[in-house]
C-alpha cells in the first residue's frame, strides 16, 4: 500500500496525493466497520470515488452455497446479489480461478471466449436498468491464501479500452485491505456470536446499543428481551426470528389455547419448572417438544431427558415470560388449589377393586370427580369460554374436553375413558337431570358459585351419541353489563342511521345474523339508548343474559307452556311501549309481533338469516307471515367479535350496518315483485341482491 501508484502522464501530483489520502481514509473506515454488511453497502461509494469508474460491487464468499454475495440498498430495503463461483460469469471466474479479469467490452463475445470458453456476460441487468456495461475489472480478494471475495469495477469515466495498470494496482490494494477486514470480521463474529445478531445485521439494533442494554437491563432487574422490546421497540416477532436463526429451532409465542399436555407434566412440579424455565409442550411423531429458554444448554438438556425418561426430545425456544405463562396455563390454579393433573393422579390412586365391565372405576359421588368438574368450569370461565364440550369416545379412547373461545374450539384437556360415566353423571346431577336416562337428549341448567362468591349460570344439553355414550355441551351464561351504542365502534354514518331506526315510535325492528354474532348484545344496546322513565319496556328472553335497570325482563319457560308467544300475549295486556322478543321462531310469535307493531308498539326481535334482505323470505317460509305493512325499518347489524390485541381489553368489536332501509312505513309497492334493496358495504361499494 506504500508503493507509489502508477499514473497517466496527465494525472497531476495533487491528484495523486488526493487519491493516496482518500485511500488511507477508506482503509481506516473499512477496518473500523462494525460488520461486513456495512462494508458492502455503506462504504461502497467511498471506495468507488478512488476509481475512474461509474460503478463498483464488492462480493463476499458464502462457502455454504459456493457463491459470492453482495448487498445493495433498494429504497429502504437491503437486497442481495448472488453469483455462483464458476467460470460462467466475470465475477464468478475471478473468484473461481483466483485471477484478475480486465475486459474492454462486455458485449464482445470473442474477447470473453478468448479468456475462457465458458465465460459469458448476463445482459438481463442492463435491460432492466437501462445501464450499458462496457469495461469490467474483477479482482479476487484473498486473506492467508483463502478466497474472501471479489471487487468488481465497471465502466471507466474517462478514456476507452481496458482499465490501466494504475487502476488495476489500486484495485489490488483495495482487495488486500478488504481481505484483512473480511478475515477479522469473520473471526470476530465467530468469537462473539449472540442470539441478537439477526437484529444487528438488519439495522434494528446497533452493537453499542446492545452492549449498553445488557448492563441497563441487569441494573433494572429486567430480562434483556423485555428491555429491548420496551426501549428499542423490537417486536416479539423479530426477536423470534433472531432466536430461530441462532438456536436453529422453532420460536414459540404464548398461546392461551394451547392444549394442556397432561401426560407429559403429570410427574412434574410447577415450582420446579418455573425455577428451571422449561416445560413440555406437546408430543409429535414420537418426539416430545420441550419449551426452554436456552436450547444450547447441554446440562439442562441432560436433566430434561432424564426426567422425561427419553432421548426423543426436540427443543423449542421461547421468551422467559412466555414460558412462565405456559406453565401457569398448564397448572392453571392458585397454589392452594389442586391442578387438573393432581386431581387425575388422585383418581388414579383410588381403590380399583370396584371396576365394572366397561373398565370404569369411579362414580359421580367421588370427591375427586366433583373437584374435577368444578375445575373444568372454573378454568373455562377464566379463559372467557362461551361453551364447554365434553366428548366421550367409544372403546377405551380418552374423553376429550374442548373449550370454545372467541368462536374457535380448542382442546383443553383429555380425561381417561374410565372416568367418562362419572363425569357425565356428575354434570347431570348438578343440572337436575335424570342420570338413568341415557338414550334421550336432556336440557338443564347449573347455577355455579365460584370460590370468590361470583355466581355464574350454565345451560346444559346432553345428547346420546354412537357407541352408547353421551356428549355434554355447557354454555356459560355469565351475567353481562349492557354495552352502550357509543362503545360499539360504529362508523359515524352507521351510528346516525342506527339512532334513527330505534327512535321510531312503532314498527318492527329485526336484528339478524348467525348464532353467536351478537344479536342480543346489539338489541340490549339499542334498548339501553331508549330506556327512559316515560317508556314501558318488556323483554322476553331465553335465557336472560344481560340485565338492565328499568326493563321488565321475563325468562320464558317452554316446558310449562310459557313460550315467546305466550309472553307476547301477556305483554300486550301490560300496557307496553316497547317489546323485545328473544327470537321469532314460530308462526304465532311472528304473527303476534307483527300485529303489535301495527297497533302502536315498537317491537324488537331477532332472526337467524345472515343478511337483512333475506328476512322477508324467512318470515314467509318459516312462519307464514308476510310483514307487508308493518316494517318501517329492517336493519341488518352484523357483529364480528375478534380476539383483542390491545392490552387491558377483553374484546374488540366491529359492527357493519350493511342495509339501512329495505322497506318504508308504506310497505312495498309490489309484493309479487319486491323491490331489490341496495346493500352498502363498508368499502362504499353497493351490491344488489334479490329479496
Amino acid at each position: 500500500m506504500n508503493e507509489s501508484l502508477k499514473s497517466p502522464p496527465d494525472v497531476s501530483i495533487d491528484e495523486k496525493l488526493r487519491i493516496r489520502k482518500a485511500l488511507q481514509d477508506v482503509t481506516n473506515r473499512i477496518h473500523a466497520a462494525q460488520n461486513i454488511k456495512q462494508i458492502l453497502v455503506d462504504l461502497k461509494d467511498a471506495i468507488l470515488n478512488l476509481f475512474n469508474a461509474q460503478s463498483l460491487t464488492i462480493y463476499v464468499v458464502d462457502k455454504a452455497h459456493n457463491e459470492i454475495v453482495s448487498m445493495f440498498l433498494a429504497g429502504t430495503q437491503i437486497k442481495e446479489i448472488r453469483v455462483p463461483i464458476s467460470n460462467k460469469s466475470v465475477a464468478g471466474f475471478a473468484s473461481n480461478m483466483g485471477v484478475a479479469v480486465n475486459i474492454a467490452d462486455a458485449y464482445n463475445q470473442a474477447e470473453l471466449k478468448n479468456i475462457d470458453p465458458e465465460l459469458s456476460f448476463d445482459y438481463s441487468w442492463d435491460k432492466k436498468s437501462g445501464y450499458k456495461t462496457r469495461e469490467i475489472l474483477a479482482v479476487p480478494v484473498f486473506s492467508n491464501n483463502q478466497l474472501m471475495g471479489v471487487v468488481q469495477v465497471l465502466n471507466r469515466k474517462f478514456g476507452a479500452g481496458k482499465f490501466t495498470e494504475d487502476e488495476i494496482g489500486l484495485a489490488n490494494e483495495i482487495a488486500v485491505v478488504l481481505g484483512v477486514a473480511f478475515n477479522n470480521q469473520q473471526r470476530f463474529a465467530r468469537r462473539r456470536k449472540t442470539k441478537f445478531d439477526y437484529l444487528i445485521t438488519r439495522d434494528m439494533l446497533k452493537e453499542e446499543e446492545l452492549e449498553s442494554a445488557w448492563e441497563e437491563a441487569r441494573e433494572q432487574k429486567e430480562s434483556i428481551e423485555l428491555y429491548l422490546m420496551r426501549k428499542y421497540k423490537i417486536s416479539k416477532s423479530d426477536l423470534g426470528h433472531a432466536f430461530e436463526e441462532f438456536y436453529r429451532c422453532r420460536f414459540i409465542e404464548y398461546n392461551e389455547k394451547a392444549v394442556i399436555p397432561g401426560e407429559l407434566i403429570r410427574n412434574l412440579k410447577k415450582e420446579y419448572l418455573r425455577r428451571e424455565l422449561w416445560v413440555p409442550l406437546e408430543k409429535i411423531d414420537g418426539y416430545i417438544h420441550v419449551l426452554v429458554d436456552d436450547p444450547n444448554n447441554v446440562l439442562k438438556r441432560d436433566v430434561i431427558e432424564g426426567l422425561l425418561k427419553t432421548k426423543q426430545v426436540k427443543y423449542d425456544v421461547a421468551l422467559t415470560d412466555d414460558i412462565v405463562k405456559f406453565i401457569s396455563l398448564f397448572f392453571n390454579s392458585p397454589d392452594d388449589v389442586q391442578s387438573f393433573n393432581d386431581l387425575l393422579g388422585k383418581l388414579d390412586g383410588e381403590d380399583k377393586t370396584g371396576e365394572d365391565e366397561d373398565g370404569e372405576i369411579v362414580t359421580e359421588t367421588d370427591s375427586a370427580i366433583m373437584q374435577l368438574v368444578n375445575k373444568i368450569i372454573n378454568d373455562a370461565y377464566g379463559r372467557r369460554t362461551s361453551d364447554i364440550h365434553i366428548e366421550p369416545n367409544v372403546g377405551k379412547k380418552n374423553v376429550e374436553i374442548r373449550f370454545r373461545v372467541d368462536g374457535d374450539c380448542a382442546l383443553y384437556q383429555t380425561v381417561p375413558f374410565s372416568y367418562r360415566a362419572a363425569v357425565i353423571s356428575r354434570i347431570k346431577i348438578m343440572s337436575n337431570l335424570d342420570i338413568t336416562v341415557k338414550r334421550l337428549p336432556q336440557d338443564g341448567k347449573i347455577k355455579f358459585r365460584r370460590s370468590n362468591g361470583e355466581e355464574i349460570e350454565l345451560r346444559v344439553a346432553t345428547i346420546p351419541t354412537q357407541g352408547g355414550v353421551e356428549d355434554v355441551v355447557m354454555r356459560i351464561l355469565a351475567k353481562g353489563e349492557t354495552m352502550p351504542l357509543e362503545d360499539m365502534a360504529l362508523l359515524p354514518r352507521n351510528y346516525k342511521e342506527m339512532i334513527n331506526i330505534i327512535s321510531k315510535p312503532y314498527g318492527l325492528i329485526l336484528c339478524v345474523g348467525p348464532t353467536g354474532s351478537g344479536k342480543t348484545t346489539t338489541l340490549h344496546a339499542a334498548l339501553h339508548h331508549i330506556n327512559r322513565p316515560d317508556r314501558k319496556i318488556w323483554t322476553a328472553e331465553d335465557p336472560v343474559e344481560i340485565t338492565q335497570y328499568g326493563l321488565r325482563q321475563v325468562q320464558v319457560q317452554p316446558k310449562i307452556g310459557f313460550d315467546f308467544a305466550a309472553a307476547m300475549r301477556s305483554f300486550l295486556r301490560a300496557d307496553p311501549d316497547v317489546i323485545m322478543v328473544g327470537e321469532m321462531r314460530d308462526h304465532e310469535t311472528a304473527k303476534t309481533g307483527i300485529e303489535a307493531s301495527l297497533t302502536g308498539h315498537l317491537v324488537f326481535s331477532t332472526l337467524q338469516p345472515t343478511e337483512a334482505d333475506r328476512v322477508c323470505g324467512r318470515l314467509l317460509r318459516d312462519t307464514g307471515n308476510w310483514p307487508r305493512d308493518s316494517i318501517p325499518t329492517l336493519a341488518d347489524l352484523r357483529m364480528t367479535w375478534s380476539r383483542s390485541t390491545t392490552p387491558g381489553m377483553s374484546w374488540r368489536t366491529r359492527y357493519d350496518l350493511d342495509t339501512q332501509i329495505v322497506g318504508t312505513p308504506m310497505g312495498w309497492t309490489n309484493i309479487t315483485e319486491p323491490a331489490t334493496p341496495t346493500r352498502v358495504t363498508p368499502t362504499g361499494r353497493s351490491a344488489s341482491r334479490d329479496t
